[in-house]
């Protein structure tokens, strides 16, 4: 798997996003331990994380959720072009759209160390794009369920009980 990343941001430092690196550490552990390594590892997947302002994310959670003000992450599953052969195309899984300032204002509020809510941030936005989703509960209770697994397996507490 093949991460890319963006950083469309400007007033925050570098000590307050986490370097591509990370990202695709959180990215890989997050694929291993939804069972999707082996699905991954059979073709050469990508995907994009893209790093933004309060701006950019506010108007990307209206325009696909119909939901005022910024969120802290959105997953966009790949989706080909009508008529376009997929032959023709590298296999993306998809794009994760994560919002610093909100990301570092929760962090702060929920008493929980930066590091660590970046990486489920990542996480949780990556099990988006493997199909993952927390409409129903018990949905919700599988999803979450694995977010502690894998954030356990990288070091960090349960984001659920901080």
């Amino acid at each position: 798997m093949q991460v890319g990343v963006q950083m469309a941001v400007e007033n925050t430092t570098q000590q307050d996003v986490p370097d591509a690196g990370r990202i695709q550490t959180w990215v890989n552990a997050a694929i291993q331990q939804a069972g999707s390594d082996e699905l991954m590892t059979n073709r050469a997947t990508q995907m994009t994380v893209r790093i933004v302002e309060t701006d950019e994310m506010t108007e990307l959670n209206q325009q696909y959720r119909q939901k005022t003000g910024p969120t802290n992450v959105l997953s966009f599953p790949f989706e080909s072009p009508p008529g376009m052969p997929t032959d023709l195309m590298e296999p993306t899984l998809g794009d994760v759209v994560v919002c610093a300032a909100v990301v570092i204002r929760e962090a702060a509020v929920q008493g929980k160390t930066l590091t660590a809510h970046w990486a489920h941030m990542i996480v949780h936005g990556t099990l988006h794009l493997l199909g993952y989703d927390h409409i129903q509960n018990n949905d919700a209770q599988k999803m979450e369920s694995l977010e502690i697994i894998v954030l356990a397996e990288l070091g960090y507490e349960n984001p659920y009980s901080v």
